[in-house]
């Protein structure tokens, strides 16, 4: 029996012959869709609800037999870990895109990133990368006749790509359904060329309303894999998080059943169910045996009847469960002793030697993409006579956001003969100094106005000697 999580169709890459293909043929179009909604949105919702702490197969189901017993769903947070962690890793310190060769194009690539506010959208990028192993960017233009890009959500968003070695891509499709106008479905095709809309009818055909032009000359829709197969970089331990999940849990009901375990009594008592339940509820118990047959005094037992508890063996398990999870996710284990000791970032890099392997693969991926952007927004700007860049020259770089000693890299800049400027020492000081070039410009008005005061203090000293000479000169008859 095939116990996979997900379907084999789950995470396939739609191919078609072309995009003229496409266009003149919705039912092939509608498949696509139907196809997404019911073989691949399912594995997308998962790795959401993961993401958000609502992970499923403990929060599903019943999990204990007995009514009376505990039942505690205690779902970890560690896709939430892993996605977090690898997003700050990579984009924490945001990527730089450079044109050396002409301070001009350098402005505008700049000013078109601070206008879209890329670090965030990057970032955002590279967040849904990770829970879902692919990402989707959708370029267009504004009212304000702007080339904008944003993030377009993956669980209504895919790319279709030829039939060709290459994989070109030529259509993305986004789609949607307005719950307030009784739940119509829209459908936007986005080729090289044009944007054509649909809606869903009521005989269940895709029915055009609207086509636009674009000038992009490329599909407005980009996709950003995170690697080869998209997959999400929590999804290998699915299982694992589950296995942890109920660890936790079954610790959590064990705690509360022993709480509420059951009072056993041994003996001849002078007392009912009434007066024991009673006594129980208060925390005392109050035993008196009757007479034996002997005249005798019976004797009587009461204790709590409970599974017995392997501390060691359980937390063992669950310590070896989590670092499984941490292994094959590349991330490290904060909890690990051996971690924190280790202060400086060359130590670090070596904790995190396999998430290196790891970010160098989706760094490659999405500079590709990358470049893809700006080709789609020079291509804009050409057309618009807004200007014109080499796509190829752009230096993107990415820098892995490590704890690092910055005593031990200004003692070796210095050693070795180097010397820093005002600006740059002052912004070294980030918990002091919010701006730099405010600072030093505070900071020369100061000069500025001691320089004032002092030659006011010259000019002062210079007139009451004057005045002095002058009136020594008077007495003296000197002239």
């Amino acid at each position: 029996m095939d116990k996979r999580r997900f379907s084999k169709e789950a995470n396939i890459q739609y191919t078609y012959p072309s995009a003229e293909q496409l266009v003149n043929n919705t039912d092939d179009l509608l498949n696509f869709i139907n196809h997404h909604q019911n073989k691949q949105q399912p594995r997308l919702k998962e790795l959401r609800e993961y993401y958000e702490g609502n992970n499923t197969k403990i929060l599903r189901g019943k999990r204990r037999r007995e009514e009376h017993l505990a039942d505690h769903r205690a779902a970890n947070a560690f896709a939430e870990y892993v996605s977090g962690f690898i997003q700050g890793y990579m984009v924490g310190i945001p990527i730089k895109t450079e044109y050396s060769d002409d301070e001009e194009t350098n402005d505008l690539i700049r000013d078109i990133n601070r206008t879209n506010d890329a670090d965030e959208h990057n970032s955002n990028l590279v967040l849904d990368q990770s829970i879902y192993g692919r990402a989707y960017e959708l370029l267009y233009r504004n009212q304000n006749d702007e080339t904008r890009f944003t993030v377009s959500d993956v669980l209504q968003t895919f790319v279709i790509y030829d039939t060709t070695v290459e994989q070109n891509p030529i259509a993305g499709v986004r789609y949607f359904v307005n719950q307030f106008k009784n739940n119509e479905q829209t459908v936007f095709l986005y080729t090289e060329k044009a944007i054509h809309q649909y809606v869903v009818d009521e005989s269940g055909k895709l029915r055009e309303e609207n086509i636009d032009s674009h000038a992009f000359e490329g599909v407005p829709i980009i996709e950003y894999s995170n690697n080869r197969f998209r997959l999400g970089d929590f999804e290998r331990v699915l299982d694992l998080i589950d296995l942890y999940d109920e660890s936790q849990s079954d610790t959590a009901n064990y705690m509360t059943d022993f709480n509420d375990a059951m009072l056993k009594i041994i003996g001849d008592l002078d007392i009912d169910v009434e007066q024991a339940q009673k006594m129980k509820e208060h925390n005392v118990l109050m035993l008196q045996t009757r007479m034996n047959s002997d005249g005798k005094t019976g004797q009587a037992q009461a204790d709590y009847i409970y599974k017995k508890y392997d501390v060691q063996g359980t937390e063992a398990y669950k310590d070896r469960v989590k670092n499984d999870i941490h292994m094959f996710t590349h991330t490290p284990n904060m909890d690990d002793e051996h971690f924190a000791s280790n202060q400086s970032g060359e130590a670090l890099k070596y904790k995190l030697f396999g998430l290196e392997q790891k970010r160098a693969t989706k760094e490659r991926l999405f500079k590709k993409s990358l470049r893809d952007r700006y080709r789609l927004i020079h291509n804009m700007m050409k057309m618009a006579a807004e200007g014109e860049f080499d796509v190829n020259k752009i230096k993107i770089t990415f820098t892995p956001n490590l704890p690092k000693s910055l005593k031990d890299e200004i003692e070796a800049f210095v050693k070795l003969g180097g010397e820093l400027s005002e600006q740059t020492v002052l912004s070294l000081l980030s918990t002091l100094v919010e701006n730099p070039q405010e600072e030093m410009e505070r900071k020369e008005q100061e000069s500025q106005k001691r320089r004032e005061q002092s030659d006011r203090r010259v000019l002062f000293d210079l007139n009451r000697n004057r005045n002095r000479q002058i009136a020594e000169n008077e007495v003296t008859g000197d002239e």
